[in-house]
């Protein structure tokens, strides 16, 4: 008697919902769908922003394989007698190796600030986020401060600075101002605020850590994806900084790569074979950065799942 009781619910149950999904409107229950407008609207915009970004990068590829005489005569979108390795060995090769130079130039600059303004950004956004101390908050607003400063407001102070130290046309001018990021340490605060918990630290310190193992064991590992982020900014901010080596560098042995196709450009409507050497020193100098993303770029979707999990 109890099955058949049992049965006669689950019947009842089941027609009821049978009803209840009939009499839902056509757009509740495709709710969550987004109507093809909307997706052709969205899918359209993403393309032209993909060909808006990277139509560029394709003409430097196809710019890169051209001979002198090819890259005024012919389409600047499509391959023509290609020569890349040809014109990739005149680069490396014009001037007894310069370019070379600054490729080790500019990868000093830019892996050296990277490093380091990533474990200070980390360091000091940790403390923001995990230590309560007075004027912590002020602190916190003068560094979003500087964030709003452009560097090139800032390169004549610190190329003052740098000469009453002797430091202009050194290695140290440059490096130096790279060390800090105000935008890692505030992308470093928001993270160690959201994805290190309080009840981790406090065990750690139980058991008998100091506050400087607890983050070097801890925290970096916790904080690995926003350091992956910093790192990538700072990187390839480093990378493509123009302005401050200008100021800063008068010696040709040290200067980065940008500074260094900037000079070639500059005497290209007198020596016109500067072009195409410029052009294939522009194609090599992004193969950096586009190992640099697509190496790490593992890590940085592994804490944007994580973080959409934990949220």
């Amino acid at each position: 008697m109890s099955t058949d009781i049992v049965e006669n619910t689950e019947n009842g149950t089941t027609a009821s919902t049978r009803r209840t999904a009939k009499a839902l409107p056509k757009k509740t229950r495709k709710a969550g769908k987004a109507p093809l407008t909307a997706r052709i609207l969205t899918t359209t915009v993403m393309a032209t922003a993909a060909i808006y970004f990277l139509l560029p990068v394709y003409w430097l590829i196809v710019a890169a394989t051209k001979d002198r005489a090819g890259l005024f005569t012919s389409s600047g979108l499509w391959f023509s007698d290609p020569q890349l390795f040809q014109n990739i060995s005149d680069v490396l090769t014009f001037d007894n190796g310069i370019y070379l130079r600054w490729v080790l130039n500019s990868v000093i600059y830019s892996a050296v600030s990277a490093v380091f303004a990533t474990l200070f950004s980390l360091m000091a956004g940790y403390c923001l986020a995990k230590f309560q101390f007075r004027g912590r908050e002020r602190i916190f607003d003068v560094i979003l401060a500087g964030v709003m400063i452009p560097g090139t407001a800032l390169a004549l102070p610190l190329f003052l600075l740098m000469t009453q130290f002797g430091l202009v046309n050194t290695y140290w001018s440059v490096l130096l101002p790279s060390l800090v990021s105000p935008f890692g340490v505030y992308l470093g605060r928001i993270y160690a605020k959201a994805a290190i918990p309080d009840t981790l630290l406090e065990a750690a310190r139980l058991d008998g850590a100091g506050e400087f193992r607890t983050f070097f064991t801890l925290g970096l590992r916790l904080m690995a994806p926003v350091a992956v982020t910093i790192f990538l900014f700072q990187f390839v901010g480093s990378w493509n900084n123009f302005f401050l080596p200008l100021i800063m560098l008068s010696d040709r042995d040290l200067y980065p790569i940008i500074l260094g196709l900037s000079q070639w450009r500059s005497v290209a409507d007198r020596v016109p074979e500067m072009y195409q050497l410029t052009i294939g020193g522009s194609f090599i100098s992004i193969v950096p950065i586009v190992i640099a993303i697509v190496s790490l770029q593992r890590f940085w979707r592994a804490g944007l799942v994580e973080g959409s999990v934990k949220g």
